[in-house]
């Protein structure tokens, strides 16, 4: 038997050693002896050749993880593990993927609805009377570019119809409807205000010019009131006179398609006006006389608008008649519906289990003794709403500033958070121990900063996470970010949630690259050093196999090994 010197362990790695001292063992007991002799041949430098080349494999799993992590925001090791290896290894959790699959699917076809549509926000703000104020005393534009272009496309949209077009070239320049047509297209605001009193020197009767005039140049919300009160005057009178030629042809079809938009804005708009200025009774009675008298307007989002001035009433009999209507799986959700069910269940939970005024919500109780059914249904409604969109609970939490909503929106994304937040934030405030409900439940989510209180901790995990797998609604869209960033002014963060985590393949194969690659160079650069770390090591893990081994040996009769030899 052939011992070798601390000189030739000093010159192997570890893990080799490691090899070695086994195979030494094993051949002291009669096995392995070619690879104990094949272990006796090898050199450092096939040492640094093999962590070298290790280090090189694993930093090329490295980089196509996380090249397919930033493409497809998942691990292609994890997907391939849980959708083919899974699957093999066992299927006991096949049943409940394949009914979590199925709901997607059928949610999916409900909700058909485009990854990045923008919508107009139902509770825009007046540019003249309200952005513009705000950019006189900031200095800074609430608006993007972005934003303003996409209300210039709506109001041409709205307001001009195919019969601007096809007039001569010498009468377009007298026609108010051409000069208005132009003005909804500059870029200039001044420009489009110069063009609005233009129209209405040609006609005084031109309605869409009180808008833009009321729009843009009025600064008070009286002024805005009463240039709309002109345009609703000069508006229903176009309309009842075309609404008696609308059959005669698809040109009197398009008029009258084009009046009974202005009539529906200007009424819409006059609402909100009487709403601003604190006659809301009055505002509601006129959202639901429009929404009565035009039940096919559904893309003004008339019923937001409704919804809030309900709250504002704090009639919230009302408020849950409307949800019961609107909140319907196959029509398009939005943070006011999802957030307003929410609030309707925190404030059942207030009235319910909390009759005193100073008594609140507390994990700590909670956790003790067990959620009750109103605790529950609100809670569960809070999930429902944050995983529609999570970026609304740091808005009313207040934990992240408002800024002025945009007039246009990206349903669950940051935009669509700051346009409810805004106008919804007294509402959440008003009801007692529902901000504290929303506090616990969401510190306790994996979109929290920390956990509190093991009940609503454990129950907000309900919540699918990442979003994107999706689980009440259609998977979380992953071009939110960029679409809310054309939308939002560029001195607002905007929200990222969900934050994609690193999985965890991309950190265990970085660390192994790091690992293997340090090896490498330092058992190049100094092999007696890291041969004695390595032994100093070795010997400490491998003590209790030597003692095992010996007392085998002991145990065991002298020729067992020789006969498992022969075998």
């Amino acid at each position: 038997m052939c011992f070798r010197s601390d000189r030739f362990y000093a010159s192997q790695p570890a893990a080799l050693i490691l090899c070695d001292r086994i195979g030494s063992r094993l051949l002291h007991i009669g096995i392995l002896t070619p690879v104990a002799m094949f272990l006796n041949t090898l050199t450092p430098k096939f040492y640094v050749a093999l962590t070298g080349t290790s280090s090189l494999i694993s930093g090329l799993i490295l980089i196509f993880e996380w090249w397919y992590f930033r493409k497809y925001g998942t691990s292609f090791i994890e997907q391939v593990s849980l959708n083919h290896l899974g699957p093999w290894l066992g299927g006991v959790e096949n049943n409940n993927n394949g009914n979590n699959n199925t709901n997607n699917s059928q949610n999916n076809n409900q909700q058909s609805v485009p990854e990045c549509k923008v919508w107009r926000n139902p509770l825009n703000l007046l540019r003249g009377a309200e952005y513009n104020r705000y950019t006189w005393v900031t200095g800074k534009e609430p608006l993007t570019y972005y934003d303003m272009n996409l209300s210039a496309q709506d109001h041409q949209t709205f307001f001009t119809c195919d019969t601007d077009h096809s007039r001569p070239s010498d009468e377009l320049a007298s026609v108010p409807s051409a000069v208005m047509q132009r003005a909804w297209r500059e870029r200039n605001p001044q420009a489009r205000i110069k063009a609005a009193h233009e129209a209405l020197e040609k006609d005084s009767e031109c309605a869409t010019a009180y808008i833009l005039l009321a729009e843009e140049e009025a600064t008070t919300i009286l002024e805005t009131e009463r240039l709309f009160k002109q345009a609703l005057k000069v508006g229903e009178a176009n309309y009842k006179k075309s609404q008696s030629t609308q059959h005669l042809g698809a040109h009197y079809e398009a008029i009258h398609r084009r009046d009974t938009n202005v009539c529906v804005y200007v009424r819409r708009r006059l609402a909100m006006c009487a709403r601003k200025l604190g006659r809301v009774k009055e505002a509601v009675k006129m959202m639901r006389d429009l929404m009565k008298e035009f039940p096919m307007m559904s893309v003004l989002n008339i019923h937001e608008n409704l919804i809030e001035a309900l709250l504002e009433l704090q009639a919230y009999a009302d408020v849950q008649a409307v949800l019961a209507k609107y909140d319907d799986i196959s029509l398009p959700k939005s943070a006011t519906i999802c957030y307003t069910a929410a609030l309707l269940k925190a404030r059942a939970v207030a009235d319910k289990s909390f009759p005193f005024a100073s008594c609140r919500f507390s994990p700590e109780i909670a956790s003790k003794r067990g959620l009750s059914t109103a605790e529950m249904n609100a809670v569960e409604a809070i999930h429902r709403a944050v995983e529609f969109n999570p970026h609304v609970p740091k808005y009313l939490l207040e934990t992240k500033s408002l800024i002025l909503p945009p007039e246009h929106l990206l349903k669950r994304g940051d935009s669509e958070a700051i346009a409810y937040a805004f106008f919804h934030l007294p509402h959440w405030k008003r009801v007692d121990g529902a901000l504290n409900l929303l506090h616990c439940t969401w510190e306790g989510s994996p979109y929290g900063e920390s956990a509190v209180g093991d009940a609503p901790c454990h129950a907000f995990r309900m919540i699918p996470y990442p979003l994107e797998k999706g689980h009440l609604f259609y998977p979380y869209p992953s071009c939110t970010e960029s679409a809310d960033r054309e939308l939002l002014p560029a001195f607002h963060e905007v929200s990222v949630y969900p934050k994609k985590e690193l999985p965890f393949f991309i950190l265990f194969t970085a660390g192994l690259c790091s690992v293997t690659a340090l090896l490498a160079l330092l058992t190049h650069q100094f092999p007696e050093p890291m041969g004695l770390v390595a032994k100093t090591f070795l010997n400490t893990i491998t003590s209790p196999f030597n003692f095992l081994v010996e007392k085998l040996e002991g145990v065991l009769p002298s020729n067992l090994w020789h006969q498992l030899t022969r075998l």
